[in-house]
């Protein structure tokens, strides 16, 4: 072929075993988070005994931010969307926003850049409000469709 450089198109043994190298750590990532997904599925947070209970639910009364977040993780590994933002929907958010951004990062990491993950204070404020928030009217009366 006249004019194509056919050299850019040609991946190296070395320059798989690179990219290979560089998606250890996403990779190592990704496999702690699916067996922990796994072990949750296979042990139902539902069944008492089987995890520790909220120190927070147990001394107060009161639900943090994470109570339900192991029942959510159940249902959502099992299919079941509606009961796992009914357990806790800012998990089910961060379930997806992981997703979102190991793909970012597996994605970066594969072309030779760096993931970098830099929120300002204003998205740290605001995330940490919302969680307030969220902790805040599920333990109020009328927040009883935010209990676990």
């Amino acid at each position: 072929m006249r004019g194509v450089n056919t050299n850019s198109r040609r991946v190296t043994r070395q320059g798989t075993g690179a990219v290979l190298a560089r998606l250890a750590v996403p990779t190592g990532v990704l496999a702690a988070v699916v067996g922990a997904f796994a072990y949750v599925a296979a042990v139902d947070p539902n069944e008492p005994g089987h995890y520790p209970a909220c120190p927070l639910l147990q001394l107060t009364g009161l639900y943090c931010p994470g109570c339900g977040g192991l029942r959510s993780a159940h249902a959502f590994v099992h299919g079941d969307l509606a009961a796992a933002l009914q357990n806790n929907a800012p998990a089910v958010l961060g379930y997806l926003a992981f997703a979102v951004l190991w793909t970012v990062w597996v994605v970066r990491t594969a072309r030779g850049r760096p993931m970098r993950l830099d929120p300002g204070p204003v998205h740290l404020w605001t995330l940490g409000t919302l969680l307030l928030v969220f902790t805040v009217v599920r333990n109020l009366p009328f927040g009883g469709w935010l209990h676990p």
